[in-house]
Parts: C-alpha cells; sequence; structure tokens
C-alpha cells in the first residue's frame, strides 16, 4: 500500500460503497445498497444550519432554490442516474421485541426484502417540496427527509482523496476545525499532535509529544480561539495548547503515571471545561482553570465526556463500569446526584448528544449501539446490532453522528461471533439511519482494508475523516473535487 504525504493527492484508488448486485452472499460484506446522488453540499451562498434551514443574510429560499438547480437537483438537469443495482440502501429491521424491552435493528446480513424496497423519487422532488414547504403545504421534516436521501445517494462517490501517516504510534483522536472545512487536528498514542489543512499543500503544523505514556485520549478547539485546542492524555494532564507547541494553561495534573485523563469536552456558552479520569473521577473547571468540583461519578475509568450542544447544563458520562449516567451541572452534589443511570451490558466506549441534542448514542465495547430520546431516558431505547469489539492495541472504536442529518457512522471490526457475521467480512465504514436503525450505506476502499476506529464528518457534513491504525483518510465526494 502506498501513501501520500500530507497535502498531496492520491490517485482513484478504487474505493466504493458495496451495491447489493454487486456481492454474492459469499463475498461477506453486508450489502447497504447502491446509493447515488446529486451534490447538496459547498453550496456556499446559504449556509444551513443544524436543521438544514438557511441562515438570515445567507441568501434566503429563493437563492437557495436556485443552487439546488444549478447543482443539478432541478429538473432534467440532475442528469445522473442511481449506480446499477436498483433497491434502496436499507435493510430490514429486526422484529420488534416484546412490549417493555428495547428497540433492536438488524445490521448484518441485509438481504431480505431488498428486492420490495424502492429508490427514491427523483432529485428534482427536493426542489419541488422546497416550494410546496415554502407554501405551508410541506412539513419541515419531510423536507429534511429528502435532503438526507439526497446525501445518502452522493455516499455513492465517494472516495479517498488523502492520505496521512505522520505519526510513529496510532492516531488515538482526531478534532474537525469548528469554520474551517478542510482543517482538522489528529492527536496520536505518543503524544504527537498534527494540524492538517489538507486543502493546501503547505506542510502541516505537527507538535511532538513524549512518546510512550503520552497518548492523546481527548482534542477540542477552543471555541473562543481556534488557534488553540484542548487536550486531555496518558501524561497526565488536560490541558490548553497553541499550535506553536506551547502550553497556555494547565487545568488538571495528576502529578503520577498512575492516574490520567481519559476525556474532555468544552462548552463555549458556559465556558466551561469537563474532563474525566481512568478512577472514575469527573473535574468540572470555568475556562480560567478554577476547579467547580472533583467528584468520583464512576466506578471505574471514564471514557467519554459529552455536554448537550443545545442545554450545555447537561453532561452525560461513559465508563467501563456498563454505565453512561446523565447529570444536570446545576444540581450535581455528589456521585449519587445523577438525573439518570443508562446500565449496559458491557463496557462503554462513547456516549455522543446528536446535533440537535434530542438523542444520545452510546457505543459499548463488544457489539451494540444505542439510541436513547434525550426527552424519554426510561424509553426503552433503540439497539443496533453491530460487531466493534475491544482490543487492546486497537483505538476504541466510537459512533458519532453526522453534523447535519439523523445518521450514525461507525466502523466495523468482523467478529466471527457475532451472529450475523458472514466469511470475510470486509471491515467497512457502517452508515445507519438514527430514527429506524437500518444500515444504509458501507463504505470500504480495498487499498485501506484495517480496522477504522475513529469516523467523523466536517461540520458541513460533506467530508469524513477517518483513523486507521497509523494513518488518517479523507473522503470526500469524487465529483466535488473534479469541479472547477
Amino acid at each position: 500500500m502506498t501513501h501520500s504525504k500530507p497535502g498531496a493527492s492520491t490517485p482513484d484508488l478504487g474505493a466504493r460503497g458495496l451495491p447489493v448486485s454487486g456481492l454474492s452472499r459469499t463475498d461477506g460484506a453486508h450489502p447497504p445498497g447502491p446509493l447515488a446522488s446529486p451534490e447538496l453540499h459547498n453550496s456556499e451562498p446559504v449556509e444551513p444550519t443544524r436543521s438544514g434551514r438557511a441562515r438570515p443574510g445567507h441568501g434566503g429560499s429563493r437563492t437557495f432554490l436556485a443552487k439546488l438547480v444549478e447543482l443539478g437537483l432541478g429538473g432534467g438537469g440532475a442528469g445522473r442516474s442511481p449506480p446499477r443495482g436498483g433497491g434502496a440502501p436499507s435493510g430490514p429491521a429486526r422484529p420488534r421485541a416484546p412490549e417493555g424491552s428495547s428497540r433492536r435493528f438488524d445490521s448484518g446480513c441485509l438481504w431480505a426484502g431488498l428486492a420490495s424496497l424502492q429508490v427514491p423519487p427523483s432529485c428534482s422532488s427536493i426542489v419541488r417540496a422546497l416550494h410546496h414547504h415554502k407554501l405551508g403545504k410541506a412539513a419541515w421534516p419531510s423536507l429534511q427527509q429528502g435532503l438526507q436521501q439526497s446525501f445518502l445517494h452522493s455516499l455513492a462517490s465517494y472516495r479517498i482523496f488523502q492520505k496521512a501517516a505522520p505519526f510513529d504510534r496510532r492516531a488515538t483522536s482526531l478534532a474537525w476545525h469548528p469554520t474551517h472545512p478542510s482543517t482538522l487536528a489528529v492527536g496520536s498514542k505518543g503524544g504527537d499532535i498534527m494540524l492538517w489543512n489538507f486543502g493546501m499543500k503547505d506542510k502541516p503544523t505537527f507538535i511532538k509529544g513524549i512518546g510512550a505514556g503520552g497518548s492523546i485520549t481527548g482534542l477540542k478547539f477552543n471555541p473562543l480561539d481556534t488557534n488553540q485546542f484542548f487536550t486531555s492524555s496518558m501524561e497526565g494532564t488536560t490541558r490548553l495548547q497553541d499550535f506553536k507547541g506551547n502550553t497556555l494553561r494547565v487545568f488538571t495534573s495528576s502529578g503520577t503515571c498512575n492516574f490520567w485523563f481519559c476525556s474532555l469536552d468544552v462548552s463555549a456558552r458556559s465556558r466551561m471545561v469537563v474532563t474525566g479520569d481512568n478512577v472514575g473521577h469527573v473535574i468540572l473547571l470555568n475556562m480560567d482553570g478554577r476547579e467547580l468540583w472533583n467528584l468520583r461519578m464512576h466506578k471505574k475509568k471514564v471514557t467519554h465526556v459529552a455536554l448537550n450542544p443545545c442545554c450545555d447544563w447537561f453532561l452525560a458520562t461513559a465508563s467501563v463500569d456498563q454505565t453512561v449516567k446523565i447529570w444536570d451541572l446545576r444540581q450535581v452534589r455528589g456521585k449519587s446526584s445523577f438525573l439518570h443511570s443508562l446500565p449496559h451490558s458491557h463496557p462503554v466506549n462513547a456516549a455522543c448528544f446528536s446535533p440537535d441534542g434530542a438523542q444520545l448514542l452510546t457505543t459499548d465495547q463488544k457489539s451494540e449501539l444505542r439510541v436513547y430520546s434525550a426527552s424519554q431516558w426510561d424509553y426503552p431505547p433503540s439497539l443496533i446490532p453491530h460487531p466493534h469489539r475491544h482490543f487492546q492495541h486497537l483505538t476504541p472504536i466510537k459512533a458519532t453522528w453526522h453534523p447535519r442529518y439523523n445518521l450514525i457512522v461507525v466502523g466495523r471490526y468482523p467478529d466471527p461471533n457475532f451472529k450475523s457475521c458472514t466469511p470475510h467480512e470486509l471491515r467497512t465504514i457502517d452508515v445507519f439511519d438514527g430514527s429506524s436503525g437500518k444500515m444504509m450505506y458501507q463504505l470500504y476502499d480495498p487499498e485501506s482494508s484495517g480496522i477504522i476506529s475513529l469516523n467523523e464528518f466536517n461540520p458541513m457534513g460533506d467530508t469524513l475523516a477517518s483513523v486507521m491504525g497509523y494513518h488518517i483518510l479523507i473522503w470526500s465526494q469524487e465529483e466535488a473535487r473534479m469541479r472547477p
């Protein structure tokens, strides 16, 4: 396998989504179904919000309609037919569990029922739906669903177009720049950090770590100054740094190799930093470094902390003690003051709020994704069986949300003990519908066939960064790159 230097383009490696018609049962790959559609991103005149609405001052509805037509979404201008294989991308859901139990969906072999599914309507319906919505004849959710379907179609043309392998140890964390769609930061097990603008040929910014024992476990850009970033690490610190390598503030320091920090999150609105350690403590601080509280909230390592993006006084903490806990930061008095405790069957790698704050996605260390409703914590979650088992020398697999649509993205680690595992199963990136739990698509590149632990779309939602061992992969729509 050859790898390009950061900033250099790579040739088409033959990366493909996996169309149903192109596979047989002996291939061992789970059929995601073919999806291809015109582009809905890089629309500069209109910058949609998380809900998909155009922001004031960015062109309004008429400009958005015009841009959609310009991109080929109106009338006969679309011109692109879906790939061979016909059927829709999703597979059937599992039968509903008995009342009172969790809802389960099948992420395994999705062969049954595909013949009865149909390709979504032509893309001209999006323009029609926009027009109907403007006239008050169509609900916004139906319009949003149409935009999501078009995005799913576009995944058929996604390819790896940039690769980098800058570290001497595996990559362990990544974060997209909040305002620059082609810039991301990546941390490694050796404590190295790279700031990479893959849209330019300039050499990436590289900060050397301490080596063994310096693993970057959490990485976030400073929302108040994006020339700075927060890190948590096995070095035993949570700190604020700049990309010149300077440490601007140390928020926490254990002072010993026996205790380290495993996760962090930041709120710009409340100006808070929250971090969790390897023995169950969660620490809340102001951005000026003042500690608000330090409590042991879990019995074992806190693998993930996440503030709700819409109500940042809601905190989710995940742990290897097999629980996820929900906290109201305004009412924390001790380890028993959680609002809800969500038990799991295995240790938990991550708990992530959806961009609208309405759902919580958890990833365990075995074979299950869960989706909880933030308004009904006591209601049984949707369960999505999915192989992503834990391995000591593998960066833990964590599922994430797409920033614009109700879609879940997660790497697959085939497990022969997983009930729907097939021979020669591929190590794909799987895309699920967050509402139905159905598999919608799988991305795969035969020349980058390792286990992909981390996947995250940029804030625009049109470019995907993946971590595969030592390597960083950038996926983008082929037509978008070819456009002058």
